[in-house]
This record gives structure tokens, C-alpha cells and sequence, in this order.
């Protein structure tokens, strides 16, 4: 391995604003969008939904501005999601952002890759739902060819990620234009309310706010990649306009729909119910194409996600809160000790989908639930700086309309954790206590105590979540 140390470690490699935009939407747009039109309409018609992505994407907006906002008055920090919670709260919250984005992207990439084979299966029953044999071996091949591709470089990797967003992207607004162009107005008005068997405008809206939480994961790309751009102030731009492109899509995507075909017919469809509702205006080579651009999607994703995972691990390394072994890089910028570990969590992962017909849901969940608590923490650090309380800047003027901005997105990351529910809290810290030997072996590297006073109280606290977890599991007071 050609590695270099933290003293030695090569020029970041430095991407154009349009590059970290493709991060942006390439980790956001991957196989959710494709789901959208039946987990829309089993929960609501064509109301229930411009609320419920008013509301989603109004507050997933806020934590954008505050992305924006941190990426232009704190251009320092790297790799945004880890940085700003350790600036703001300290260095244990530090690694608990930093391991809990990257657990969370180690999930997520193994529900990319069986939802490959899924999709595949289709067409070629050997592969079942993903989860046979022969489909985890080939999930696997493609886990360690990514491998080797992202080994080739950070800017090569980068670029790539550019073309395959600009390919997965095509389908989706042909299949917009095409849905727009055959929209037949009375079904769309019959759409409407969503029938007497939906229940009030409230119930519906709540029904599928959990919907949007999956599919905005991954609005803070740029910011994890930061201390790539060849402009600072490319961060904020690249987040804003990446996240607003890509709600227009998700939100175009769930309307058109309606328009097509009655709402319960919308919501019996198999998945991806993008390719039955394509199906329905033109025919059987609708279905293809909404196939292979699934296929695009996620691979698509599956990249951006892998980059963005070893990059908050190299660069939490760097800054003391994870053990010295992740700061390895070679000379073309590439983590190579952080993407090996990342790769090698997600080949275990897919193992565990082999003897496991939960895993794979359980996967799903938990990548959102994980990555939950960073965002809190970026938006609480994102308040801190607006009130100009960062200890940082302690003479930094208050700005309200900023601050403002950021007390929302706060709310927003609060409301979405309580959506989540009480079991994936719990398991969260199940998953955040044991992996606090990698603090503790930090700290002893760098010869200092574990933990301070008050890291020893939060300690406490994850620790106590771990063990009702485990009493709760064990009693069947909650199943995962």
C-alpha cells in the first residue's frame, strides 16, 4: 500500500462546483425515487402529498442554508457533518457524528447493492429477491470492483460519479415529461383527496413523512467533500442547488403520477412503481427504461456514498477522533485504510443478508436513523455560530434571519428523530456504545485520558441506551 502519512499526505485533489453538485445529487437521487408514486399513494392522494413535500423539503432546505451558511463562515472545518459537530460540542460528538454518518453509509450501501440484484431478478430469477447465493456473489464483485475504481483516484472517482448522475437523470425526466404529457385531468381530480378509505388531510400527511426521510439523505455531499473544492464558497452553492434540482424531481415524480392511473392502482403496483405507472402511458419499454435507470441510480449512489464514508472517516482521523490507522492515504488522495474498512463492514453486511430475511429492511432503517444525529448536531452547531456563541469566534456578531434558519433546521432533525421512533434510538445506541472503543483507543494513542467529565456522562447515558436496548430485544419489547 502506498501510504503516506498525516504530515505527508497528498494535495487534496480539487473538484469544480458542478462536480460537488453531482456528489450532492448523486447521493440523494438512488433508488427512493423510484418507489415514490406507490409509497405516496398507499398513504394519500394528490393534496396529502404537496403538503407532506412542502413540509419534507421545506425543512430538509433549512438544513441546506445551514450547510451553506457553516461552509462560508467556518471554511476550515472539513468534511462538514464530522466537523461541525465536533466544533460545536466537543470531540466525543465528534466521533459519534463522525462513526454514526459512516455506519449509516455502510448500511445504506449494502441495501444498494442487494436492491441491484433485486432489480436484476426480475429478468433473471437466479438472483430472487438479492439475497440468494449467486446474488450476493455477484453483489460482492461489484462491492470490491468499486473498490478498486475509487483506488484509481479521488478526482477520477469524482468525475465518474459526474457522468453516471447526469445518466441516471435522464429516465427520470423522461419518464416526468412523458407522465406530464398524458396526464389525463379527471383521474388527476379524482386523485385528489384521496379517496374516503384515506382517512383526514392530517393522517395522510403524516403517513408519508417517513417516506421523505430516506430519499433526502445525502443533501449534505458537498459539505462532506469540502476540503475539495477549489472554492470554498462552492460548497454552499453546489448543496443549495443540488438539493432544490433534486426536489423538483422527487416532487414532479409523485405528482405526474397521480395523473395517470387511479390512486389504488398507483399503490398496488410492484416495485419500482415508477416502471408500472410508465408502463401504463407507453407500454412495455416504459417498464425497461425505469429499470435500467434504477440500475444507473444506485450504482450511481452507491459510489457517491462510498466516497463520502471514507472521506469523513480519513478526515475525523486526521483531527485525532478515530485511531491513526484511518489516516492512511496514497498519492493520488485516495483513504485507502478508511475505503478498505468501509468496504469490508458492507462484504460483512452482505453475508449477514444471506441467513437474514430482515436484514435487508432493517438495513434500510437504520441508515436514516443513524445519520439523524449528525444533522442535529450540525444543526445545533449551525445555531451556536448564528447566536454568535461559538467559542471559536466568541466576539462573532448575532445574526437573526441566520439564526432563524438554523433553530428550524434543528426542529426539523428533532421531529425527524422522534418519526423514527423510539426502537431505532435505542438500537442507534446499541450500535454507538461498543463502537466507542475507537474513541478510547484515540485517546490512548494520543496519551490522554479517556474521557473528560462530561464525555464521561454522555458515555453514561449511550450506555444505559444500550442496555434497555439489549433487555428490550431480549424481552420482545420492540423487534427490529
Amino acid at each position: 500500500m502506498e501510504g503516506v502519512s498525516a504530515d505527508e499526505a497528498a494535495p487534496a485533489a480539487k473538484l469544480s462546483m458542478p462536480t460537488m453538485g453531482g456528489l450532492v445529487v448523486g447521493s440523494m437521487v438512488g433508488a427512493g425515487v423510484f418507489s415514490l408514486p406507490a409509497r405516496f399513494a398507499v398513504e394519500t392522494g394528490v393534496a396529502g402529498a404537496l403538503i407532506a413535500w412542502a413540509v419534507a423539503g421545506g425543512g430538509t432546505f433549512l438544513l441546506a442554508l445551514v450547510f451553506q451558511q457553516l461552509a462560508v463562515r467556518r471554511p476550515h472545518l472539513d468534511a462538514g457533518v464530522y466537523a461541525y459537530a465536533r466544533a460545536g460540542f466537543g470531540e466525543y460528538f465528534g466521533f459519534f457524528s463522525a462513526f454514526g454518518y459512516w455506519a449509516s453509509a455502510c448500511a445504506g450501501n449494502v441495501f444498494y447493492l442487494v436492491f441491484i440484484m433485486s432489480t436484476l431478478g426480475a429478468f433473471f430469477p437466479a438472483l430472487g429477491a438479492g439475497d440468494t447465493p449467486l446474488a450476493i456473489g455477484i453483489a460482492s464483485v461489484l462491492l470490491w470492483t468499486f473498490f478498486l475504481l475509487i483506488r484509481g483516484g479521488a478526482r477520477q472517482a469524482a468525475a465518474i460519479n459526474h457522468v453516471v448522475t447526469v445518466a441516471k437523470v435522464v429516465p427520470i425526466l423522461v419518464f416526468v415529461a412523458l407522465c406530464a404529457f398524458a396526464l389525463d385531468p379527471a383521474v388527476f381530480a379524482a386523485n385528489w383527496g384521496g379517496g374516503a378509505d384515506a382517512g383526514s388531510l392530517l393522517s395522510q400527511v403524516q403517513g408519508t413523512m417517513l417516506v421523505t426521510v430516506f430519499v433526502f439523505l445525502g443533501v449534505e455531499g458537498a459539505s462532506v467533500y469540502s476540503r475539495h473544492a477549489k472554492r470554498r464558497r462552492d460548497v454552499g452553492r453546489a448543496t443549495t442547488l443540488g438539493f432544490l434540482s433534486v426536489f423538483a424531481i422527487f416532487a414532479s415524480v409523485t405528482i405526474v403520477s397521480y395523473g395517470i392511473l387511479p390512486r389504488d392502482q398507483i399503490a398496488a403496483l410492484h416495485q419500482p412503481s415508477m416502471a408500472g405507472v410508465l408502463e401504463a402511458v407507453v407500454g412495455p419499454w416504459g417498464g425497461m427504461l425505469v429499470s435500467i435507470g434504477l440500475i444507473v441510480s444506485v450504482l450511481g449512489a452507491y459510489l457517491a456514498w462510498v466516497l463520502m464514508a471514507a472521506e469523513v472517516l480519513l478526515v475525523a482521523a486526521r483531527d485525532g477522533d478515530m485511531p491513526r490507522f484511518l489516516r492512511a492515504d496514497d498519492r493520488r488522495d485516495v483513504p485507502t485504510s478508511a475505503l478498505l474498512m468501509s468496504s469490508a463492514v458492507a462484504q460483512v453486511g452482505l453475508i449477514v443478508v444471506l441467513f437474514s430475511a430482515d436484514a435487508f429492511d432493517f438495513a434500510l432503517n437504520l441508515t436514516s436513523s443513524l445519520v439523524l444525529i449528525p444533522y442535529l448536531l450540525a444543526a445545533g452547531y449551525g445555531v451556536r455560530v448564528a447566536a454568535g456563541r461559538d467559542a471559536a469566534a466568541p466576539d462573532e456578531s448575532r445574526r437573526p434571519g441566520a439564526l432563524l434558519i438554523a433553530v428550524g433546521a434543528a426542529l426539523y432533525a428533532v421531529f425527524l428523530l422522534v418519526a423514527a421512533g423510539v426502537t431505532y434510538l435505542l438500537v442507534s445506541a446499541l450500535i454507538y456504545a461498543p463502537a466507542t472503543v475507537l474513541f478510547a483507543m484515540t485517546r490512548r494513542e494520543a496519551g490522554r485520558r479517556v474521557f473528560s467529565r462530561r464525555e464521561a456522562v454522555v458515555f453514561a447515558v449511550v450506555l444505559v441506551g444500550a442496555v434497555v436496548a439489549i433487555v428490550a430485544l431480549a424481552a420482545d419489547w420492540i423487534s427490529i
